[in-house]
């Protein structure tokens, strides 16, 4: 028989925490790109690991805390550990292809476009990972279409922020690109989880009504919430995010090198008398300027 889906048992606690996550996973990844751009290359593979495994931890934790809010009436669901660790690991490593593909080689329309597919591709196969991980008295169906649909939000996600990662500055900027972000992740769960549908076994006893994830899927979202929040600290307490100078060196400002407003903002000193020239070898010179005074003759 056809079960009865709930996917919104908590009310909007589960998808609002889960959005939450995702703006922080996204903010913190985009702050550490932007501090790869600005630090020394011996450090640069750390900032770029670290805010790909930022982003992957936001992406992965919305997921399941999203499905935390997932009932099928008829049934209990629990979730296989293995598996959903192993979502956890390709969310992180295919996030982590993008950004490094688009922190060396930067944003030019193929680099980007092969790093979005890849990473876009990738987080689908997090998220439906994650969902074969689910363990139920059933069959999981899906709708091919929709399922087509979740993929390609899921590209233009991953596109979206990797362009983000390498091209926003500011860290205001930083924070509206991560709002954004979250909703295109949170987009794409919950388009993905349109497509499903659960077909109960009709052997299925009374035992499995009623049950709940929850106790189960807690102490594995620990590990990810636990490194939200050491990176958070690592960036928070970064002395250029402090500083407020998060801007990369080679800024312009109206299309123009900020050496060149640094040269402007100098004082100006007055220029010597134009009637004299200063030569190489030290003689001053009375420049070429005539003055011609005329004088009656008597």
């Amino acid at each position: 028989m056809q079960g009865t889906i709930d996917g919104f048992h908590y009310g909007l606690v589960t998808p609002v925490a889960g959005y939450i996550m995702a703006c922080l996973g996204a903010a913190l990844g985009l702050r550490c790109t932007v501090r790869s751009l600005r630090t020394d290359r011996s450090w640069k593979p750390g900032w770029l690991a670290l805010g790909a495994a930022s982003i992957g931890c936001g992406i992965w934790t919305m997921h399941f805390i999203a499905m935390l809010g997932f009932q099928v009436q008829q049934v209990s669901i629990s979730y296989d550990a293995p598996l959903t660790i192993l979502s956890l690991v390709v969310a992180v490593v295919v996030v982590a292809v993008g950004v490094f593909m688009v922190g060396y080689r930067g944003t030019a329309p193929a680099v980007l476009l092969s790093a979005g597919v890849l990473t876009g591709l990738g987080v689908a196969a997090m998220h439906y990972l994650g969902m074969a991980a689910m363990r139920i008295d059933g069959q999981v169906e899906y709708d091919p279409l929709v399922v087509a649909l979740s993929v390609v939000i899921a590209i233009g996600a991953a596109t979206a922020a990797l362009w983000a990662a390498v091209s926003i500055r500011g860290f205001l900027a930083s924070l509206g690109a991560s709002v954004v972000m979250g909703v295109a992740v949170t987009g794409m769960h919950y388009t993905g989880m349109a497509a499903v549908s659960v077909r109960v076994d009709e052997i299925a006893g009374p035992r499995s009504v009623g049950g709940s994830p929850a106790v189960e899927m807690l102490p594995m979202l620990i590990g990810p919430l636990s490194f939200l929040i050491i990176a958070g600290v690592v960036v928070m307490f970064d002395p250029m995010l402090i500083m407020g100078d998060d801007e990369p060196a080679a800024r312009t400002r109206a299309g123009r090198p900020a050496a060149a407003h640094a040269a402007e903002s100098r004082p100006r000193v007055p220029s010597r008398t134009p009637f004299f020239d200063e030569r190489s070898d030290g003689a001053r010179q009375e420049n070429t300027t005539d003055l011609t005074f005329s004088r009656s003759v008597p």
